[in-house]
């Protein structure tokens, strides 16, 4: 009986193996894409952004300023963490950081982070330049991964949603990151994601969120180097 015992054990763990690594195989041969959002957080656009993602079963990664975190905008930036999305670091001040000192970028870096982790428990564990402005100085001073992404000019009033649309149907590609923004009053974007997302879905993409994206595709982020596709960066 014992060993009967001990062989189904065995013969569990060996099944449990199996699917892990079948799972983890699924992943990597999956197309995965994956949502950011820059200049948030706040009570009006970040919003209605979240309510995008959620009406259509999907994640995204926010990029926010540090001096955008206050109480009220917190409590979505906490929302969008409690959905399944992450909360990463854009620096304090969205300011040209290879005009700053070594000391300004840290305290750049650090206070974002650590309103972070304030309001939502975890520190982020990407940047994204503002302005995608970088040098050597940053990339000494900066220990997170550096996040840039491909983009559909969504700062632009004058693009509209069906061209923001268009614009990131057609470059799409597994392991890429979709720079996108949720400034205030950036209502385009929210209504491009009403067509991005469904028209993506029947391309067969999932959506996952940057940290996903890196782990699911088995890539280790380096240093001084700028992600826009983890295949191919």
């Amino acid at each position: 009986m014992k060993n009967f015992i001990l062989t189904l054990i065995a013969a569990c763990l060996f099944m449990s193996c199996g699917q892990t690594k079948k799972s983890t195989e699924q992943q990597e041969n999956s197309k995965l894409i994956a949502l950011s959002f820059d200049d948030g957080p706040n009570t009006t656009t970040t919003v209605k952004m979240l309510d995008m993602l959620e009406k259509h079963g999907v994640v995204g990664s926010f990029f926010v300023i540090g001096n955008n975190i206050n109480d009220s905008s917190a409590v979505v930036m906490k929302r969008a963490y409690d959905m399944g999305c992450d909360i990463q670091n854009h620096s304090q001040t969205h300011t040209a950081m290879p005009n700053l000192t070594d000391q300004q970028i840290k305290d750049e870096i650090a206070y974002t982070s650590d309103m972070v982790e304030k309001y939502v428990g975890v520190r982020p564990t990407f940047f994204r330049p503002p302005y995608i402005a970088v040098n050597q100085t940053m990339y000494d001073n900066i220990e997170l991964p550096f996040i840039c992404g491909v983009g559909c000019n969504d700062w632009e009033p004058e693009v509209t949603a069906a061209q923001r649309a268009e614009m990131v149907i057609n470059n799409a590609a597994d392991g890429q990151i979709v720079l996108l923004h949720d400034f205030a009053g950036n209502d385009s974007t929210v209504a491009a994601l009403d067509v991005i997302i469904p028209a993506l879905k029947e391309q067969g993409y999932k959506f996952v969120t940057v940290p996903e994206l890196f782990k699911a595709k088995n890539v280790t982020s380096e240093r001084n180097k700028l992600y826009s596709n983890v295949l191919t960066d």
